[in-house]
């Protein structure tokens, strides 16, 4: 199936965006942490087969969308400029489904643009109290001693490679061709330092002069996918992360996926098929 490639500009730089189908409801996804629009290369043409269009979005930054200095990177920032493209886009009312940190993103655009999003899908969402989330933790805590030692072509290696491979529920789901895509973005002597610029601007803390995110705002369907980090969910446990997050949001409707897949936070990668049939229903 075709893919359109398009650079949409949001203001403070241009945003990558994939275009699958043209027919149906708009489902828009958005990656998270060290990946890309790349993540969906096995689901969106499935969606866009069953009758959806489908937007996967580069987030400003990451992939091949621009990397501007001197610009915001918070997720509040995010948010408004994947706003910003689906206005370009001249979409309306959409499904958003975000991957860990893209699925803050997608929260946070569905709390400032609550007649914008229709539905959620929050697949691995990092709890928004312990951001930046154990995985950027530990890049942030080994980058003083890999980056100054890093080959100077491959510089954001020694940070996003173990990220990268502990994402996933089994080593094969990442050989080295994989790592190497997804590093692609980074390679050169400041792919380390811009890496961690992106690191340290994952958290729910609004830019200076912005207003707190009102999470109560949200009060559309959410599907949650959870337990990448433990063995595979029980019941008890989809069901206790799923009050938490009935917490956050008072006033949307949150339906936990309860599944038996193997541990690993990319789903996309680890399981698109089960991924695909969870958002299909999702986005009918």
């Amino acid at each position: 199936m075709y893919t359109e490639h398009l650079r949409i500009p949001v203001g403070s730089g241009a945003l990558h965006v994939e275009r699958v189908g043209r027919a149906g409801r708009a489902v828009v996804l958005l990656h998270g942490f060290g990946t890309c629009a790349f993540l969906w290369r096995a689901v969106a043409p499935q969606l866009a087969s069953a009758g959806r269009t489908v937007v996967s979005i580069d987030l400003l930054g990451f992939g091949e969308s621009d990397r501007p200095a001197d610009v915001s990177y918070s997720l509040s920032a995010q948010a408004d400029y994947v706003d910003r493209a689906l206005t370009a886009l001249r979409l309306g009312e959409v499904c958003v489904a975000g991957q860990d940190t893209g699925a803050l993103v997608a929260l946070l655009l569905a709390a400032q643009e609550p007649d914008r999003v229709r539905k959620l899908a929050l697949l691995e969402p990092p709890a928004p109290d312990d951001l930046p989330g154990a995985a950027i933790r530990s890049l942030q805590r080994t980058s003083a001693l890999s980056a100054l030692s890093a080959n100077s072509l491959f510089g954001a290696r020694p940070l996003l490679e173990p990220l990268l491979t502990d994402a996933v529920g089994a080593r094969e789901r990442m050989p080295e061709r994989l790592v190497m895509r997804y590093l692609a973005p980074w390679v050169g002597s400041n792919g380390a330092a811009e890496l961690l610029q992106l690191a340290s601007s994952v958290s729910m803390t609004p830019d200076a002069g912005q207003p707190e995110p009102d999470l109560a705002a949200v009060r559309c369907d959410v599907l949650l996918w959870c337990g990448g980090d433990t063995p595979p969910s029980s019941r008890e446990d989809a069901a206790a992360r799923a009050a938490a997050w009935h917490r956050l949001l008072p006033r949307a409707r949150v339906t936990p996926l309860i599944t038996s897949r193997p541990p690993g936070m990319l789903v996309a990668e680890d399981t698109p098929d089960a991924l695909v049939a969870a958002l299909l229903p999702w986005s009918a």
